[in-house]
Parts: C-alpha cells; sequence; structure tokens
C-alpha cells in the first residue's frame, strides 16, 4: 500500500468517525531535508498520525500546531529553519539536517468534495499515469488563496480549487504542463499586481507496476516486498497448483498463464517483468513476447548469465536483432549485488534494482556518490521563510 493509499484510508475512517483532522504537506525545501515536497501527513484533533513529513522531528510540534488549525479553521505555513547546525541544535527543531522546510497546515472540510485530500482521491482511484497538483501554499497577493490547487492529469484535464479565468490560473497551468511533460518537480515564483504568489509543483506518480512470470516459493518473499511499497503486482505461471491467489495474498491478481497462451497476454507499456519461472521453454516463450519495445520497460531474468546466453542464441536463431532489441532493458542476472543467498536477500535485491532503474540511480553506496541524495528542487526564486519556528524534535 503506498503513502497516499494509506492516507486515504484513514481520512475515510476519520470522516466516518466525525474525527476533525487536518493536512500537513511539505511544499518547499531548500538544502537537506529527510522528506521533500508531496510528503504529507494526516493530523487528527485528539493527534492520531498518518503519514510522515520528517524522520520524527517535526511530527511532535506539527501535532500541536494542527490542532491550533483545526480550531482556527483556517490553513497555516510552517518554517523549520535548520541552516545553523548549532543553533538548531541548542534551540531549533534538532533537525540536524541543515535545510529549511516548509510545511502547509489545512484544516479538512468533510463536506467539501474539493478539499486537498478528495483531489487527490480523484487521481489515485484507477490511476495509470502521471499527474501534477499545484498547491498555493505563499502569499502576498489577493490573486489566490492559501491552500488553492490545480489538478493536472495526463489527459490535459484541470481540476481544483484555483479560480480560472485569471493570468495567474494561465500561469500555473502552463508551468504544471511543462512540469508534467518533464517529469520534474518545481516551485514557482509569480508576481501579481499586488504582491507575489509561490506555488509548489508536485509530480503525482502512479504506483509501479510489475508482472512475474512464475509463482514458486522463491517468488513469495518478492511478492511481499514489493507489494509493500505499493506497486500492483500480477503474478502468472503456467502451473494450477502454483497460481493461486492464496499463496499470494499481498499480489493484485494471480493468474494460470498455460505456455501455448503467453504469446496471447497484453502488453502493458512502461510496466516491469521478472521472469523467474525456473523453466527454459516458459522464459523462452515470456522473453519472445516482450521483446517489442512497447512491452516492459524492464525485464529481468533470474538465473546464471550462461542460461541467458543460450537463451538469447535460440532467440537471434528466430530474431536475428533480438540482442539489440533487448539491450537496454534485460537484466540478467538479475538484482543487485548485495551477495544474496535467501530467498527474501534475493527478493530485496530485485526490488533495489528495479528502484534503481525507475529513479535512474546507479545503486552504489550514497557514501561514495559526490551528488546530493536528492536532486535540487527547480525553482525560479528563493524560498521565503515567514518567521522560523522553535520546535521540539518529537523523536
Amino acid at each position: 500500500m503506498t503513502e497516499l493509499q494509506r492516507l486515504l484510508r484513514a481520512y475515510d475512517e476519520h470522516r466516518a468517525a466525525g474525527r476533525a483532522c487536518a493536512l500537513a504537506s511539505v511544499v518547499d525545501v531548500q538544502g537537506s531535508a529527510y522528506r521533500r515536497p508531496g510528503a504529507r501527513m494526516l493530523l487528527t484533533a485528539d493527534g492520531q498520525l498518518t503519514g510522515a513529513i520528517s524522520g520524527g522531528c517535526l511530527e511532535g510540534d506539527a501535532r500541536q500546531r494542527a490542532r491550533r488549525t483545526i480550531e482556527q479553521g483556517r490553513p497555516a505555513v510552517v518554517t523549520y529553519d535548520s541552516t545553523d547546525p548549532d543553533d538548531d541544535l541548542q534551540f531549533g527543531a534538532a533537525l540536524g539536517c541543515q535545510g529549511v522546510v516548509q510545511i502547509l497546515l489545512e484544516p479538512l472540510d468533510f463536506r467539501d468534495p474539493a478539499n486537498p485530500v478528495e483531489l487527490l482521491r480523484r487521481w489515485a482511484e484507477g490511476v495509470e499515469a502521471p499527474a501534477v497538483v499545484a498547491t498555493v501554499f505563499s502569499l502576498g497577493a489577493a490573486e489566490a488563496r492559501l491552500g488553492q490547487r490545480l489538478l493536472l492529469t495526463a489527459d490535459g484535464a484541470a481540476h481544483g480549487t484555483l479560480p480560472e479565468h485569471s493570468a495567474l490560473y494561465a500561469a500555473v497551468l502552463a508551468d504544471a504542463r511543462a512540469a508534467l511533460t518533464a517529469g520534474q518537480p518545481a516551485t514557482r515564483h509569480y508576481p501579481a499586481a499586488t504582491g507575489a504568489v509561490r506555488v509548489s509543483l508536485e509530480i503525482l506518480r502512479p504506483p509501479v507496476r510489475l508482472t512475474v512470470y512464475g509463482a514458486g516459493n522463491d517468488v513469495q518473499p518478492l511478492v511481499r516486498l514489493a507489494a509493500g511499497l505499493g506497486w500492483r503486482v500480477t503474478v502468472l505461471d503456467g502451473r494450477p497448483a502454483q497460481a493461486q491467489p492464496a499463496r499470494f495474498p499481498e499480489a493484485d491478481a494471480v493468474r494460470v498463464l498455460p505456455l501455448a497462451q503467453v504469446a496471447e497476454e497484453p502488453h502493458q507499456p512502461g510496466s516491469f517483468a521478472l521472469l523467474m519461472t525456473h523453466n527454459y521453454h516458459y522464459d523462452r516463450a515470456v522473453l519472445r513476447h516482450l521483446l517489442p519495445a512497447t512491452s516492459a520497460r524492464y525485464i529481468g531474468l533470474l538465473g546464471p548469465r550462461k542460461k541467458y546466453e543460450r537463451l538469447l542464441a535460440d532467440l537471434q536463431q528466430e530474431v536475428p536483432d533480438a540482442a539489440e532489441q533487448l539491450r537496454a532493458r534485460l537484466h540478467s542476472p538479475i538484482g543487485l549485488n548485495l551477495g544474496a543467498e535467501t530467498p527474501e536477500e534475493i527478493a530485496l535485491s530485485i526490488v533495489a534494482e528495479i528502484q534503481a532503474v525507475l529513479t535512474g540511480r546507479p545503486a552504489g553506496f550514497l557514501r561514495d556518490s559526490p551528488h546530493p541524495i536528492h536532486p535540487p528542487l527547480q525553482a525560479n526564486g528563493p524560498l521565503v521563510a515567514e518567521g522560523r519556528v522553535d520546535a521540539v524534535c518529537g523523536l
């Protein structure tokens, strides 16, 4: 289950119980921070938390401020500044991150179908493509209100509470389209007639779609791990005794796919595929089926390198350029070099490799990387700190 799915489930439970709550969202970051813009946490008036906006250091202070936000019935922005490490550790939030984090706190009206959580639900249910949500979080102008949003989906539809037919709306919509095309989040500063407005452009990404060919015992820990990350997992196998939903309760679907029907299985563009059948002929049929570039963006083949070389030699007798078609997508041997031996360790190495491919990272030791853990947030203006907050670490 993804973080957003957990938040939506908790929201529904609070609404059913009539339990007042607020949404805390990371909207801007400068320097180092544990969470990036788009991280969210649901807080209730009685102190219940779902999600996270930090590693635990901000949650305690945010809980108190969220209670006041609910009582006052209006949103607020809180700035946590730890850029002076000595002062922060002695008097501030004790983050130790040496960065600035801005949090938008908003009371939620269960009766409002356009409140922030319901807007996110509109995208999350049945989602298959990325989207952008633009959030107004800093005001110096009368052209917008704190917390107003615009949701732009992949089909070009725009929804939300940001007023249309204004210069600000047109500018935000244009930047949201650019962010969606580039797949990059950003922070934008918009001059207005009476001041300025800052808007966070967050990329909403659909869950990873993973198809596992093979339903052996070694697939079970992999499905558990992948599902725990919120990935949508489908398990396919030609053996009815193995392809049983009861063996993979965390999977979205478990189906019997006979060898003769492999070629008829629909492609899922942009998905990830794992070949873990331990059957040479079944693996060959699946690999042949996944040759087109419109099939899976990643193909992981379990087994030694010699197995892949033999499979490729067989395939090239039928498709001479099979090696070229698979070069950028096929990973065999599969997984990161973690020294994995047990099924659980192998599952970890495979899922970690997929995550690295998904984010375009080399998957080396962070201590050896000269680059920051997170790429700098694109912004066309400096972060505006609206007063420092001295918070007590909630750890």
